[in-house]
């Protein structure tokens, strides 16, 4: 029997990680989910099964990269997934210790794990690399600042590794949700403050949740092998830009 094709996921213990685990799994896929926090990746291996495994991993230490990815013995996709937003902090009163965090996580953290993984990659027929990234690595915003720096990095890595991979099979896939209502992005990015968290989604009918991004992520992967998603930006229908977002019900026509 042949063996199932290999999806590392990062930041695969909570939110859009996690979905997109089940949603690989769902199609077939062995996952290997990564993270920081044991009792998270252990919590989706339970629910979704042997197909998945989990792997504690830290994007942000060199050695546990090349250590983890190192021991896997194939990969086939990889999915970047591991970053965050932290504050909403003007660019004059920035917490420069915020930035780099950011920074650290979203972008060199994306670099690592994919430095780590190409080789691997480039023995599969279906190599792929999709970087989860946001509308925030292509539109500004004010308070934004420092995440919005980080995810303009991560975009700009993929458009990058693109031009760079350009005659191999190798594919790179830039994934840019806006409002993804989980249960951890908001309330990370407000120091854990749950009431601000809350406001963030207040009166927004149907924001996305982690699922719809992981049906993005899955119809990417899913594609024939000459078929690239370049960019794919998914936003929730109340959500026409970062800066207008409509705040009260919409009438679907579907009876809900």
């Amino acid at each position: 029997m042949s063996q199932p094709p290999v999806a590392l996921v990062t930041g695969g213990g909570t939110g859009i990680g996690a979905a997109v685990a089940r949603r690989l799994v769902e199609d077939g896929y062995a996952v290997v989910v990564a993270g920081r926090r044991r009792d998270r990746l252990d919590a989706v291996v339970a629910q979704l099964g042997d197909a998945v495994t989990a792997l504690e991993l830290d994007v942000t230490d060199a050695a546990a990269v090349a250590a983890g990815v190192g021991g896997l013995e194939r990969l086939d996709v990889l999915v970047n997934n591991a970053g965050g937003a932290i504050g909403l902090s003007p660019v004059e009163s920035g917490d420069l210790a915020e930035w780099e965090a950011m920074y650290a996580t979203n972008v060199l953290g994306t670099v690592r794990v994919t430095q780590a993984a190409l080789p691997l990659l480039r023995r599969s027929p279906r190599a792929t690399i999709v970087n989860v990234s946001s509308i925030a690595g292509e539109r500004v915003y004010a308070g934004g600042g420092g995440y919005v720096a980080a995810k303009h990095g991560e975009s700009v890595v993929s458009e990058t590794l693109r031009l760079e991979l350009n005659g191999e099979h190798v594919r790179v896939v830039d994934v840019r949700p806006g409002m993804v209502h989980t249960e951890e992005f908001s309330l990370t990015r407000l120091h854990g403050d749950r009431d601000a968290a809350d406001k963030v989604y207040e009166g927004v009918d149907r924001p996305l949740v982690a699922d719809d991004v992981a049906a993005c992520v899955a119809f990417a992967v899913g594609l024939p092998q000459h078929v690239n998603i370049d960019a794919l930006v998914v936003k929730p229908v109340a959500q026409a830009a970062p800066h207008l977002l409509h705040r009260g019900p919409i009438d679907w026509k579907d009876g809900s």
